[in-house]
Protein backbone atom coordinates (compact mmCIF):
# COMPACT_ATOMS: atom_id res chain seq x y z
CA UNK A 1 0.00 0.00 0.00
CA UNK A 2 1.15 3.47 -1.06
CA UNK A 3 2.16 5.94 1.90
CA UNK A 4 -0.76 8.03 0.14
CA UNK A 5 -3.19 5.44 0.54
CA UNK A 6 -2.52 4.52 4.47
CA UNK A 7 -2.48 7.89 5.67
CA UNK A 8 -6.14 8.03 3.84
CA UNK A 9 -6.79 4.88 5.70
CA UNK A 10 -5.17 6.43 8.94
CA UNK A 11 -7.25 9.39 8.39
CA UNK A 12 -10.71 7.38 7.88
CA UNK A 13 -10.02 5.13 11.04
CA UNK A 14 -9.54 8.47 13.18
CA UNK A 15 -13.10 9.77 11.52
CA UNK A 16 -14.72 6.14 12.67
CA UNK A 17 -13.44 6.68 15.50
CA UNK A 18 -14.65 10.26 16.50
CA UNK A 19 -17.93 8.98 15.01
CA UNK A 20 -17.78 5.53 17.12
CA UNK A 21 -17.52 7.72 20.25
CA UNK A 22 -20.64 9.99 18.95
CA UNK A 23 -22.95 6.91 19.03
CA UNK A 24 -22.40 7.32 23.38
CA UNK A 25 -21.98 10.89 23.69
CA UNK A 26 -24.84 12.84 23.33
CA UNK A 27 -23.34 15.98 21.65
CA UNK A 28 -20.96 14.57 19.53
CA UNK A 29 -22.12 14.15 15.55
CA UNK A 30 -21.65 10.32 14.31
CA UNK A 31 -22.67 10.89 10.58
CA UNK A 32 -20.55 13.87 9.44
CA UNK A 33 -17.67 11.46 11.23
CA UNK A 34 -18.87 8.45 9.51
CA UNK A 35 -19.13 9.84 5.96
CA UNK A 36 -15.69 11.81 6.24
CA UNK A 37 -14.30 8.13 7.06
CA UNK A 38 -16.20 6.61 3.79
CA UNK A 39 -14.65 9.77 1.63
CA UNK A 40 -11.05 8.76 3.63
CA UNK A 41 -11.45 4.89 2.92
CA UNK A 42 -12.80 5.55 -0.89
CA UNK A 43 -9.32 7.14 -1.15
CA UNK A 44 -7.18 4.54 0.83
CA UNK A 45 -8.63 1.05 1.33
CA UNK A 46 -11.38 -0.27 -0.78
CA UNK A 47 -12.26 -3.14 1.95
CA UNK A 48 -12.67 -0.56 4.38
CA UNK A 49 -14.82 1.53 2.10
CA UNK A 50 -17.23 -1.28 1.28
CA UNK A 51 -17.56 -2.75 4.97
CA UNK A 52 -18.94 1.04 6.14
CA UNK A 53 -21.27 1.74 3.21
CA UNK A 54 -22.93 -2.01 3.73
CA UNK A 55 -22.85 -0.80 7.79
CA UNK A 56 -26.13 -2.09 9.09
CA UNK A 57 -26.03 0.84 11.74
CA UNK A 58 -24.21 3.29 9.42
CA UNK A 59 -24.26 2.45 6.37
CA UNK A 60 -27.97 3.53 5.29
CA UNK A 61 -27.34 7.56 6.25
CA UNK A 62 -24.10 6.92 3.78
CA UNK A 63 -25.74 5.68 0.80
CA UNK A 64 -28.77 8.08 1.88
CA UNK A 65 -26.18 10.79 1.47
CA UNK A 66 -24.08 9.22 -1.44
CA UNK A 67 -26.72 8.80 -3.86
CA UNK A 68 -29.75 11.17 -2.89
CA UNK A 69 -27.37 13.88 -0.57
CA UNK A 70 -30.57 13.76 1.34
CA UNK A 71 -30.57 13.45 5.60
CA UNK A 72 -33.00 11.18 6.80
CA UNK A 73 -36.39 12.75 9.12
CA UNK A 74 -34.77 11.04 12.35
CA UNK A 75 -31.02 12.92 11.67
CA UNK A 76 -32.55 16.12 10.91
CA UNK A 77 -34.82 16.02 14.30
CA UNK A 78 -31.90 14.59 15.94
CA UNK A 79 -29.79 17.57 14.44
CA UNK A 80 -32.36 20.09 15.27
CA UNK A 81 -32.54 18.96 19.04
CA UNK A 82 -29.10 18.98 19.58
CA UNK A 83 -28.24 22.31 18.07
CA UNK A 84 -31.50 23.55 20.68
CA UNK A 85 -29.94 21.69 23.46
CA UNK A 86 -26.59 23.01 23.14
CA UNK A 87 -27.84 26.40 22.68
CA UNK A 88 -29.76 26.13 26.25
CA UNK A 89 -27.33 24.58 28.06
CA UNK A 90 -25.23 27.58 26.61
CA UNK A 91 -27.59 30.21 28.14
CA UNK A 92 -28.08 28.31 31.38
CA UNK A 93 -24.38 28.44 32.35
CA UNK A 94 -24.45 32.10 31.42
CA UNK A 95 -21.58 32.47 28.45
CA UNK A 96 -20.99 35.88 27.34
CA UNK A 97 -23.26 37.37 24.65
CA UNK A 98 -20.69 37.57 21.84
CA UNK A 99 -20.13 33.81 22.29
CA UNK A 100 -23.82 33.03 22.46
CA UNK A 101 -24.26 35.39 18.94
CA UNK A 102 -21.17 32.96 17.61
CA UNK A 103 -22.97 29.93 18.63
CA UNK A 104 -26.13 31.01 17.58
CA UNK A 105 -25.13 32.17 13.84
CA UNK A 106 -23.20 28.83 13.88
CA UNK A 107 -26.02 26.82 14.98
CA UNK A 108 -28.58 28.38 12.77
CA UNK A 109 -26.47 27.65 9.64
CA UNK A 110 -26.13 24.53 10.44
CA UNK A 111 -29.65 23.90 11.12
CA UNK A 112 -30.16 25.67 7.77
CA UNK A 113 -28.26 23.41 5.89
CA UNK A 114 -29.57 20.31 7.55
CA UNK A 115 -33.42 21.27 6.98
CA UNK A 116 -32.82 22.52 3.27
CA UNK A 117 -31.01 18.93 2.10
CA UNK A 118 -33.89 16.31 1.10
CA UNK A 119 -35.33 13.77 3.16
CA UNK A 120 -34.33 10.59 3.03
CA UNK A 121 -36.56 7.75 1.37
CA UNK A 122 -37.46 5.59 4.62
CA UNK A 123 -35.84 2.21 4.72
CA UNK A 124 -37.96 -1.10 5.15
CA UNK A 125 -36.75 -2.21 8.65
CA UNK A 126 -35.03 -5.54 8.50
CA UNK A 127 -38.08 -7.46 10.37
CA UNK A 128 -40.84 -5.77 7.29
CA UNK A 129 -38.38 -6.75 4.64
CA UNK A 130 -38.19 -10.69 5.59
CA UNK A 131 -42.42 -10.35 5.64
CA UNK A 132 -42.49 -9.12 2.34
Amino acid sequence: MSTIRTLWTAAGFASFGLGAVGVVVPLLPTVPFMLLAAFCFARGSDRFHDWLVNHPQFGPAIQDWQVHGAISRRGKIAAVVAACVTFGISLALGLAAHILAIQAVALGAMMVFVLSRPTAPAHPSPASARSS
